[in-house]
């Protein structure tokens, strides 16, 4: 009797080859550490809003104030599109390590201007301005990281393993947010409310800063998931390109709106939650950062873990179906705790329940999205779909959600804007096809 070696596939086996990763551990850590410097830079700003809102936007009422702070971050998300077109284009014709050594480069430009730009009582407009094109400059790069990174990390690794490999692009972010968070929580705590104001809320871009030059060495080490295109034959340039070759558009636009549920919970539970707390719930500064330590810390842990069950039980529709429909159900009753509350523990149990489901689907989140491109738009349209989803839903949830419930005058008013977009995400993940193991 002849034994078949265990790679040997009969005639009929229709599954892919797969081939093995590309040094897959390695990269997964240099792809995952990259993406956490780069996050952190970007998201820093967020957990300082308050303080940044009144150094760089005076106005006659705190909330006012506020909204300006809290539109200048928003600003940094309408760069995102753009960055994506431009960014994710290079990543599928140059390389995805190149695209995210140039992503680096532009986050640590854009978080110089943020660490240095001289407040609006030191040198009026100037100092706001400068804030401001440090938010595009670090929108444009942020743009172009998410995409091209879930990619990389997905190339590099064999179908079986696909949602815990990606789901370190979410787990990376939780550990930037923690981070901040921790920095947040560490500066609150030991230094004064007119030193942390006046000059301390600079400490955590200017660490950013720092450790920006680690972030870029990694990248330069990494392997290369693309593999070089043969060249084509001379022939008649056409008329007008085609784009179907380029982007899928529907598959496109399915995933930006997808990304509803996921990151406009993201956005309010973990990032525009401190600032939720302070203004309207009115909780000090330091137990608002440690709030926001345990939301991300659950997108640390949870999003590893789960993203191993949903490899080992191949589970992409399925699970994304209960992740999105969770939080839309249980965010109102979780609003209405966290006003009629003031336990610290409690505030903390209820924060981390209203994360976890999103945390448990984020694996199996971007394997989706991902299988839903040809490997030769995968980079370009994951980009862009993700870019536009979070700048559509998820980087002016914070101006939207303090707008509601300062029009409203309801602290609950943030649950009927996530619940808009469990709906909208839940249709769009009817429609979008399931390709698991797609080369």
């Amino acid at each position: 009797m002849t034994t078949l070696h265990p790679d040997t596939r009969l005639a009929t086996d229709t599954r892919p080859v797969e081939k093995p990763g590309v040094g897959s551990r390695r990269t997964t850590v240099a792809c995952a550490l990259g993406n956490a410097l780069e996050m952190y830079d970007f998201t820093i700003y967020s957990f300082f809003a308050v303080i940044i809102a009144k150094n760089f936007f005076p106005a006659q009422s705190p909330v006012a104030s506020l909204l300006m702070s809290l539109t200048a971050f928003g600003v940094g998300f309408l760069m995102r599109p753009v960055g994506a077109l431009v960014i994710g284009r290079l990543a599928d014709r140059k390389g995805r390590k190149a695209a995210l050594t140039l992503t680096i480069g532009l986050m640590c430009l854009g978080t110089a201007l943020i660490a240095f730009a001289p407040t609006y009582q030191q040198a009026g407009v100037f100092g706001t301005v400068m804030l401001v094109i440090g938010r595009l400059t670090q929108g444009f790069s942020a743009g172009g990281e998410v995409g091209t990174a879930s990619v990389l990390l997905m190339e590099s690794t064999t179908t079986r393993s696909r949602c815990a490999s990606v789901s370190w692009q979410a787990a990376s972010q939780g550990y930037a947010a923690l981070v901040g968070a921790g920095i947040g929580l560490l500066l609150s705590s030991v230094m004064s409310t007119p030193d942390l104001e006046s000059w301390g809320w600079r400490i955590p871009f200017l660490v950013g800063l720092l450790i920006g030059p680690v972030g870029w060495y990694i990248r330069r080490c990494m392997p290369e998931t693309l593999e070089p295109q043969a060249p084509s034959m001379p022939g008649p340039v056409p008329a007008k390109p085609d784009w179907r070759s380029v982007i899928d558009l529907r598959h496109t636009v399915l995933a930006t709106g997808l990304m509803a549920s996921a990151t406009i919970g993201m956005y309010l539970f973990i990032f525009y939650m401190p600032s939720y707390l302070i203004t309207t719930l009115h909780y000090p500064q330091r137990s608002a950062m440690a709030i926001a330590c345990v939301a991300a810390a659950c997108l640390a842990i949870i999003s590893p873990i789960a993203g191993r069950y949903a490899d080992r039980h191949r589970l992409r529709k399925k699970l994304l179906a209960w992740t999105v429909a969770l939080p839309v159900i249980s965010a109102w009753p979780a609003f209405w705790l966290l006003s009629h509350t003031t336990d610290l523990y409690a505030a903390m149990l209820i924060v981390a329940l209203l994360v976890l489901p999103g945390c448990a689907g984020t694996g199996a989140f971007f394997a989706l999205i991902m299988e839903g491109f040809a490997k030769p738009q995968r980079a370009l349209g994951t980009s862009v779909s993700y870019s536009f989803g979070v700048t559509l839903f998820g980087g002016f949830s914070p101006l939207i959600a303090t707008w509601l419930t300062s029009t409203l005058n309801d602290p609950l008013a943030p649950a009927f804007y996530l619940l808009a977009g469990g709906a909208i995400s839940l249709a769009c993940l009817k429609l979008f096809p399931e390709n698991i193991g797609r080369a």
